[in-house]
């Protein structure tokens, strides 16, 4: 555990507010995601997060999974103001623990950034990359 900090998979203290506010404002892959789209995908997700002393929420991440065969990892986030103490560790390490008991086989996610994070818990490009295929739906 990182001092002065803690992790819990408990969704009811998820600061939605805080979370939308990184996401839609700072976060490349979420720029200007709608409140309730955010609150939606919080409500349809596992989710994650890390608490300083004071109580504040200073690190998000959620899950979608069907808690059986699949798992994709996204929307993490560490508040600028409390990067480089170990925080991104301690939440990654919390989620894989959550989902450590259930039969799922692999967890997915993307990253332009955090190579080097995700590998130390095992993350790695995939054996083939071209059995992935994305297809983006237009938004009305």
């Amino acid at each position: 555990m990182v001092s002065g900090f803690t992790f819990s998979s408990d969704s009811t203290r998820i600061d939605r507010a805080q979370v939308h506010a990184w996401l839609s404002e700072q976060a490349y892959w979420a720029q200007g995601r709608a409140r309730e789209v955010q609150d939606a995908a919080i409500d349809g997700s596992r989710n994650y997060g890390v608490w300083n002393e004071d109580g504040e929420q200073v690190a998000y991440a959620r899950v979608v999974t069907d808690a059986v065969t699949f798992a994709w990892l996204c929307d993490v986030f560490v508040d600028e103001k409390a990067r480089g103490n170990g925080v991104g560790k301690m939440l990654i390490e919390g989620v894989i623990a959550d989902l450590q008991p259930l039969p799922v086989k692999r967890i997915l996610l993307a990253t332009a950034d955090a190579h080097g994070l995700y590998a130390q818990y095992g993350f790695a490009p995939s054996e083939d990359p071209n059995r992935y295929m994305v297809k983006h739906l237009a938004q009305a």
